[in-house]
Parts: structure tokens; sequence; C-alpha cells
């Protein structure tokens, strides 16, 4: 009796030292998609670094939440961690929506100084929220794309526009296109329609979602880079043990670093494969590029009017 207690024991003990966590991990994009691979990476070093403890199941191209769902799901613990646009949250605080507007940060260099002034306001505003921010990739620059050259913003007027941000929606309030509300999984159908004939997105998004099939102009205007945000339920990541928390933190600082560099490498790829599918890649003229900045002008005036005194300490610690 004594001997099967012991042996009792010593199975509760062993399956207790090997029980495992599972998450999911809902992401927009498609599997093939450079911020699903670096997601999946993440996964697996978590995997590895916790020997096994803790499991994140990447669930790609909006397969267990659509892209406006991921945010709410992990907020209220439907989902542990999932990977979001933070743009597309502009309307619930002004805060996320601040590398959404034109012309403010450009480049990869501008869009990571960005980013670093950004980051703690947007941790506090996630705390606020029950979340962590783990890590955040930013997209390639965004570019227009269209069926026909586009020499001015006077140009704009009319085009049926994918929106699929505040900040989208309102470039099309500005410049007099039609904006319609359509997300990366819906785009190829959406071209494909009818339903827009036109949008701002970077290289990586026109090729992922075979838009040389249907527009043939890619404007590279470099209007801004928006980030995809990786965020982790409190409760979920308290739960965990110390050293799988530190592994979770650590693999997210290497993902983060991965894929920024990724996605500058990936850039000229992008543009490069646009290009062989017979996509015209347009250098945008004077005339359109001051029209668009001002455009982003006006933005960021707006911006800053619905942000307050914490955003506009945003913005200048930015432009130091």
């Amino acid at each position: 009796m004594k001997l099967k207690l012991a042996l009792l024991a010593l199975a509760t003990t062993a399956t207790s030292a090997f029980a495992q966590t599972k998450w999911d991990l809902p992401a927009a994009y498609p599997a093939t998609n450079f911020h699903t691979e670096n997601l999946q990476q993440f996964a697996s070093d978590v995997d590895k670094a916790t020997g096994g403890k803790l499991k994140i199941q990447v669930h790609a191209n909006a397969s267990l939440f659509k892209a406006p769902e991921i945010k709410r799901a992990v907020q209220g613990g439907q989902a542990q961690i999932g990977e979001i646009l933070l743009v597309n949250y502009e309307n619930e605080n002004p805060l996320f929506g601040l590398d959404g507007v034109p012309f403010l940060a450009t480049g990869y260099a501008d869009s990571m100084k960005l980013y670093r002034a950004q980051r703690p306001a947007l941790e506090k505003l996630l705390a606020g929220q029950n979340m962590r921010l783990l890590f955040t990739v930013a997209w390639p620059p965004q570019g227009i794309y269209a069926n026909k050259q586009l020499n001015s913003v006077a140009d704009m007027k009319g085009l049926k526009w994918r929106a699929y941000s505040p900040a989208t929606a309102k470039i099309a309030e500005l410049v007099g296109a039609q904006p319609v509300q359509i997300q990366a999984a819906e785009l190829g159908q959406a071209m494909a329609t009818g339903v827009i004939d036109s949008y701002m997105s970077s290289g990586s998004t026109g090729y992922d979602s075979k838009t040389y099939e249907h527009i043939k102009n890619w404007h590279n205007t470099q209007a801004w880079l928006p980030k995809n945000a990786v965020i982790v339920n409190n409760a979920a990541f308290n739960a965990l043990d110390k050293a799988t928390q530190d592994a979770v933190v650590k693999a997210a600082a290497d993902a983060e670093t991965r894929g920024w560099k990724l996605s500058e490498e990936k850039n000229t790829w992008y543009i490069d494969q646009l290009k062989a599918k017979g996509m015209n890649i347009v250098q945008p003229t004077p005339q359109l590029m001051g029209d668009l900045k001002k455009v982003g002008d006006v933005m960021l005036n707006d911006w800053l009017g619905k942000a307050g005194a914490d955003g506009k300490a945003v913005v200048d610690n930015f432009r130091k």
C-alpha cells in the first residue's frame, strides 16, 4: 500500500513538473506573410526556451478571430495572446493611431524612433485594459495602389478606396475618395468584384493579396510605417511561473529585433516581386507628394487635438 502511494505521489509530481500551458495566438495575415512567419519563430523559441511548458498555437489569416476582433478577444481572455494592427484602434484611443499619421515617420529609423517615444504610453494604455505589450514589428512603407497614375491629390477624387483603419478612412475623406471598409483577408475578393479600385498599403500586402492581378500601379509614397503589436492578456501572463515569463519576454525581444530587420529586407524584395508580376512602380510626382504632405499636416493637427497632453508629449519626444 505504501509503495502504491509513493508511486502515485511520484506520478503526480512528474505530471505537475511537466504541466503544459497552451496559448492561442490569433493573427490576421496569411501564414506566408513575414509577420506570421516571425510569430511562428517566436512560438518556436518560447517552446524551446521553456522545454515545452508553454505551447503557443498561431492561427493565421483571421481563422480564429477576424482582425477587428482580436484585441477584444485578448482583453477578455478568449485568446491569451494576439497580434493586432495598432492603427485599427485609433477611434478607441488616439495613441493607437500615431503611426498611421502620414509623413510623420517615413523610414525605418524614424519609425523606430517614433515607436520608442510611443511605447511607454502604449504600455500604460494597454495595462489599463488588462493587457501587456510584448513587441511590435513595422510594416514596410505605405504606397498607393490605383488603376490609373496619380499626378496630384485631385486625381484621387472618386476612387473606390479601401479603408482598413480610421487614418485611411480620413485620407479618403480629405481627398474626395469613397472609403470602403475591407480587411486584409477580404481584399482579393473586393478587388475582383470591383468593390474597390484603390488602396494605400505596403508592397507586402500587394504581393500577398495578388493585387497585381487587378490593379496595375503602385505609387511609392513612403507615407508611413504602421506597426503590428503582439499583446498578451495580463491574467494569462501572470499565471506563468517566473522562468516562463522571462522566456516569453526574451523571445519577444528577439522577435522584435528580427521582425524589424526582416521588414526592411523584405521591402525591396516585395517591390521586386510586384514588378516581376507586371505592377508599374511609380515614383510620385512632386505635386502628388506636396498634396499628400498637406493631408498629413491636417491629420497630425487633428490627431494632436484628440490626443491631448499625452499625445503631444509623445510627438515632442519623437521630434527631439
